[in-house]
C-alpha cells in the first residue's frame, strides 16, 4: 500500500492549481502507455499477462485510489459485443462511490505487481455522458439573436471563453459535460477560443490549452479564431439562396458523377475571373463552366468536390503563399528540375487536395476571395448555386476518419479539448494512424455525434446535395446508418431541402486496426450492401486499367491497355496466361457492368456457372452489392494515374494518339455504361494528364491544373513527376514525357470528349441502364456470348431493346448472338448522328444476329430499327 500512496502523491504533485498556464507543472511518473482500458463507470479491461492476476489491482487517481476487483469469466457478453478488440481481457469491478468524474479530471494510473500503466477512458466518458451530450446543441446556437457557445469537455477542470479580448466565465452541465456561456446580440461577430484547463497525457501535466471551436461556424485566416457567427444570418445569403431551385434529383443508382478539386478547375483557365476559387464555380462563360455545363446537358448529375472545409495545410492569405521560384513552362518535358522547384514550395503554396482536416464544417478559407471571416460562407452558396444554374447538384468529399494532428501538436484541436477520447488509441494507448494521420475514433459517441452534426449542416445550411466519404470503411456502418437517418429527417417545409434527396458514397477499404471488424461492424464494402449507401468498387476499375495502383511496374496491361490483344512486351507472362488474363479481367467487368452483384447469375469465360461473388478478386469476391447502387464504377479518380497516365505506361509505344483517346473512352464507358452510379476525374474526358504523377496531393498548381483549352495541352510533360511518390518509377517514365508523340493535339482531345458525351446520353436515356432491383438486372442483362468461346478482348451486353458491344482490341470484331437472327438492331441514334465517324462504320447483320465493331470502340445498338 506504501507504493499505492507515492503514487497518489505523485499524480497530486502534478496538478496546477486551475487556471495556470502550460508548462507550469511537475512531472509524474512515467506509465508504460496506456494498456488498461476504463470501459464503463463499473469495469476496467485489463490485458491478460499485463502483471500477475492474482496480485492486487488498483486505479489511482488524483485524490486516491480504486479497489479493483476481479469479474469472474472476464467481460460479460454484451461488453464483448461492444469491444470485440477487448473480448479476451481480464475484468475488475470498480466502484467509484460517485468519484467516477472527479477523478477523471486528472492523471490515471492502473497498477499491479510492479507494472504501472496509464489508462485510456472513452468507454466511461461514454458511459457517463453520451446520454446527456447527444442532444446538447454545441457550437454557436442563435434564440432571437442572443448566441449561446458550447462546448463538450467533460475532462476539464474550467473553460473559459476568450472572445475579443476578454475572458468569459463559462458554466459547466454536469450531466452532459457540456460548458456554455450565453452572451448578448453584439456578441455576433466577434472572434473567441475556448481556455481549456484540462489533464494532456500526451505531456503529464495539466495545461489551458487555447484552442478553437471544433463547432466553429466560421473562422478567421488561418484559423486562428473562431467567429461567433449565425449561418442564418440573410447578409450571408447571396441573391435567391433562400429559393434556390436545383436540378431534379438524380437517383444514386443513376448518379453520373465528375470529381473535381477547386483550385486544379480555374486556376490555370485564362476565361474565369476568379482563377482558383470558389466563384470560378460560379461564372457562368468560364472555358470550365462551359465545360460542365456540356457534360450537364449530356447527363452528368453531380460535382463531386475534393475537400472543401477549413484544412491544415494551405497558407490562406494570398500574400502568404509561395510560388515556385522556377520559369518551370522552359525546362525539358522529361527534367526532374520542375519536381525539385515545385517541392521547394510545396509547404508553403496554396497546393493540397485538403485531407487534412482541420475545423469539418466550415469552408476553406483559400478557396475564399476574402479569408478572414464569414465571407466564404457566402462564396460557397454562390459556387453552389452557380452549378445548380449548369444543371449540377453539389458533393462534397468529407474526412472524418482522422485529423490533421493530435495531442498537444498545433494542429490539434479535438484532442486538445479532451485528451484521449476523439482519436482511436491502440491497445497501448498511442493513436492509431493507418490512415494517413492521427485517426478519430467514430465509434465513440461523440465523435460520431460530430460527423452526424456536421453532415447535416452542410446539406441544411449550405444545400450540399451529397457526400463522398473518405476512408469510409474506418467508421462504424451505424455511424454512417446514423447520417443516413439524420439527413432523412431533413425536409423541404422545415430545412429548405429534402434530406432524403441526398446521396451518400464512400472508400469501403478494408485495413488498419479496424481491419475485419475488429473493433465494430464497419462501413466496407461488403457491410454497405443494401444500405443504400454505396462504395467504391475496385474491382472493374483494376481489370479495365491493368494491375493495381501499387504495381512496382506501371506497364501491366488489362482489358483497355492492351493485355493479350495488344501486348506491350513488359507485361509478364506467356501469351497463353496473358489470354487467361484477359479473360477473367472481362469476368470481373461483366461483374462491374452488374453493378458488382454478388447473387447475379452467369456463365464464366472458363464455361462456370457462377454468381458475382464466385468470381475472384484478389483473394476476396468480386461480386458484393445487394442491388444497384451498392457499388460506385470507375475507371480513375484523384488517387493513382490519371487514366490517360496510366494508359500512356501501359498501351504499346507506338500506340496513335487518336487511339489513345479511343482507348480512353472505352476506358470509361465500361465505368458509365454500369448498373449503378459511377463517377470519372474531372478532365478524364479530355485526356487529362498530370505528368504520370501517382500522388499529386501536394504537388502544385503545375502538375494539377485543369487545362480546358486545348491548345494548352493535357498536362503531359510537364517535367518528371515528384519524386516522393513516384521516383522509382522515373526510369519508365522519362521515355515517355519526352516523346512528343504522347502529347495529344486539339483533335483526339475533342474528339474523346465528344464520344463520352454521347456515351453519357445513351446511359442516361435509356432506362435499362438504371434498373433498380438485382432481380431486374438478373432478368435483364446478360452476357450472350461469355464461355469458353469468348472473344478476348470483347464484350457484349444485352439489355432490353439493348446490345452492347465493346472491344478493347485494335482490330474490328464480329459478335454473332445467334438468338437475335431475325430481329432489326442499327446502331443507337445518338451514335448514329453524332460525333464519332469509327463508330459510325459499326453494323449489324440480321440474318445471322452479328453485330460488327471497330477496334477500341464501344458501339451500342438498339432494337426495332432496320440497319
Amino acid at each position: 500500500m506504501r507504493r499505492l500512496a507515492t503514487l497518489a502523491a505523485a499524480i497530486a504533485l502534478a496538478l496546477p492549481l486551475a487556471g495556470t498556464g502550460p508548462g507550469t507543472a511537475h512531472a509524474d511518473p512515467a506509465p508504460q502507455g496506456a494498456r488498461v482500458q476504463w470501459i464503463d463507470r463499473e469495469t476496467i479491461a485489463w490485458p491478460k499477462n499485463l502483471g500477475n492476476p492474482t496480485h492486487p489491482h488498483h486505479l489511482t487517481h488524483t485524490h486516491g485510489t480504486f479497489e479493483l476487483t476481479p469479474q469472474p469469466g472476464g467481460l460479460t457478453p454484451q461488453q464483448r459485443a461492444k469491444y470485440p478488440h477487448l473480448a479476451t481481457y481480464d475484468a475488475f469491478h470498480l466502484n467509484a462511490h460517485g468519484q467516477e468524474r472527479t477523478a477523471l479530471t486528472g492523471p490515471l494510473l492502473a497498477e499491479t505487481d510492479g507494472v504501472t500503466t496509464g489508462v485510456q477512458i472513452p468507454g466511461v466518458l461514454d458511459d457517463l455522458y453520451a446520454a446527456a451530450a447527444a442532444k446538447a446543441r454545441l457550437g454557436p446556437v442563435f434564440r432571437d439573436g442572443r448566441p449561446t457557445l458550447s462546448v463538450w469537455a467533460p475532462t476539464a477542470r474550467r473553460v473559459a471563453l476568450e472572445l475579443d479580448g476578454r475572458t468569459v466565465p463559462m458554466r459547466r452541465d454536469d450531466a452532459s459535460g457540456v460548458w456554455s456561456a450565453t452572451g448578448p446580440h453584439d456578441w455576433a461577430g466577434k472572434p473567441y477560443r475556448y481556455a481549456v484547463t484540462v489533464w494532456a497525457p500526451t505531456v503529464r501535466k495539466t495545461v489551458t490549452n487555447l484552442v478553437t471551436d471544433p463547432y466553429s461556424t466560421a473562422l478567421t485566416a488561418d484559423s486562428a479564431r473562431s467567429l461567433v457567427t449565425d449561418l442564418a444570418d440573410p447578409a450571408l445569403a447571396p441573391p435567391g439562396w433562400r429559393n434556390l431551385r436545383k436540378p431534379k434529383a438524380v437517383p444514386l443508382r443513376d448518379a453520373q458523377i465528375q470529381e473535381l478539386h477547386v483550385r486544379d478547375f480555374s486556376v490555370a483557365d485564362r476565361t474565369s475571373a476568379h482563377p482558383g476559387r470558389y466563384l470560378a464555380l460560379a461564372d457562368r462563360d468560364s472555358g470550365g463552366m462551359r465545360h460542365l455545363t456540356r457534360l450537364a446537358a449530356a447527363g452528368t448529375s453531380y460535382v463531386h468536390l475534393l475537400p472543401v472545409f477549413d484544412m491544415a495545410t494551405v497558407p490562406e492569405r494570398r500574400a502568404d503563399q509561395a510560388e515556385p521560384p522556377c520559369d518551370l513552362a522552359a525546362l525539358p518535358a522529361d527534367s526532374e528540375r520542375q519536381q525539385r522547384c515545385v517541392a521547394g514550395t510545396a509547404a508553403r503554396d496554396a497546393y493540397n487536395w485538403g485531407y487534412d482536416p482541420l475545423h469539418y464544417t466550415v469552408p476553406e478559407g483559400s478557396y475564399a476571395s476574402d479569408p478572414d471571416g464569414p465571407g466564404r460562407t457566402r462564396e460557397f452558396r454562390q459556387m453552389v448555386q452557380g452549378l445548380s444554374r449548369a444543371g449540377l447538384r453539389t458533393v462534397m468529399d468529407v474526412v472524418y476518419n482522422h485529423t490533421a494532428a493530435s495531442g498537444q501538436g498545433e494542429k490539434s484541436v479535438l484532442d486538445r479539448i479532451v485528451p484521449g477520447y476523439y482519436q482511436r488509441l491502440l491497445d497501448d494507448g498511442s493513436v492509431a494512424t493507418s490512415t494517413c494521420c492521427a485517426n478519430t475514433a467514430p465509434e465513440n459517441a461523440m465523435m460520431g455525434k460530430l460527423v452526424v452534426d456536421s453532415v447535416v449542416t452542410w446539406a441544411r445550411e449550405y444545400k450540399v446535395d451529397g457526400f463522398r466519404f473518405d476512408l469510409m470503411g474506418h467508421h462504424p456502418k451505424a455511424n454512417i446508418l446514423a447520417v443516413r437517418k439524420a439527413l432523412d429527417a431533413l425536409t423541404v417545409a422545415k430545412d429548405g431541402v429534402d434530406g432524403k434527396a441526398v446521396v451518400l458514397y464512400g472508400e469501403g477499404w478494408n485495413f488498419g486496426e479496424v481491419a475485419g471488424d475488429a473493433r465494430f461492424v464497419q462501413a466496407t464494402q461488403k457491410n454497405m450492401a443494401g444500405t443504400g449507401i454505396a462504395t467504391f468498387s475496385d474491382r472493374a476499375r483494376d481489370a479495365i486499367r491493368g494491375g493495381g495502383p501499387f504495381d512496382e511496374d506501371p506497364r501491366v496491361q488489362g482489358f483497355a491497355s492492351g493485355l493479350f490483344t495488344d501486348p506491350n512486351g513488359a507485361t509478364p507472362g506467356t501469351p497463353a496466361e496473358q489470354r487467361a488474363r484477359l479473360l477473367h479481367a472481362q469476368d470481373l467487368i461483366k461483374v462491374g457492368l452488374t453493378g458488382n452483384l454478388a447473387g447475379y447469375r452467369f456463365t464464366d469465360s472458363a464455361g462456370r456457372a457462377v454468381t458475382g461473388a464466385d468470381v475472384d478478386y484478389n483473394g476476396s469476391p468480386a461480386g458484393y452489392a445487394a442491388a444497384p447502387g451498392d457499388a460506385l464504377a470507375y475507371a480513375d479518380a484523384h488517387d493513382n494515374e490519371t487514366l490517360y497516365d496510366a494508359l500512356a505506361y501501359k498501351l504499346p509505344r507506338g500506340t496513335a494518339s487518336a487511339d489513345r483517346a479511343r482507348a480512353q473512352v472505352l476506358a470509361m464507358a465500361t465505368a458509365a455504361l454500369s448498373q449503378g452510379p459511377s463517377l470519372s476525374q474531372a478532365g478524364t474526358d479530355l485526356l487529362r494528364s498530370k505528368s504520370l504523377d501517382r500522388n499529386s496531393f501536394d504537388s502544385g498548381d503545375w502538375f494539377n491544373a485543369l487545362h480546358w483549352d486545348c491548345a494548352d495541352g493535357n498536362g503531359f510533360g510537364r517535367g518528371l513527376p515528384p519524386a516522393a511518390d513516384n521516383q522509382p518509377k522515373w526510369p519508365y517514365a522519362a521515355p515517355l514525357l519526352a516523346d512528343p508523340a504522347l502529347r495529344p493535339g486539339c483533335a483526339p482531345i475533342h474528339s474523346a470528349s465528344a464520344a463520352y458525351r454521347d456515351l453519357l446520353r445513351i446511359r442516361t436515356s435509356e432506362k435499362a441502364f438504371g434498373l433498380a432491383t438485382a432481380e431486374g438486372v438478373q432478368a435483364s442483362l446478360s452476357f450472350p456470348l461469355s464461355g469458353r468461346d469468348e472473344t478476348p478482348g470483347v464484350i457484349t451486353m444485352r439489355l432490353p431493346g439493348l446490345v452492347v458491344v465493346l472491344n478493347a482490341t485494335p482490330d474490328e470484331r464480329t459478335q454473332p448472338v445467334t438468338e437475335l437472327a431475325g430481329h432489326p438492331y442499327a446502331l443507337h441514334p445518338v451514335q448514329a448522328t453524332g460525333a464519332d465517324p469509327v463508330v459510325k462504320t459499326a453494323s449489324y447483320t440480321p440474318a445471322t444476329g452479328t453485330f460488327t465493331v471497330p477496334g477500341r470502340t464501344v458501339a451500342v445498338f438498339r432494337a426495332g430499327q432496320d440497319g
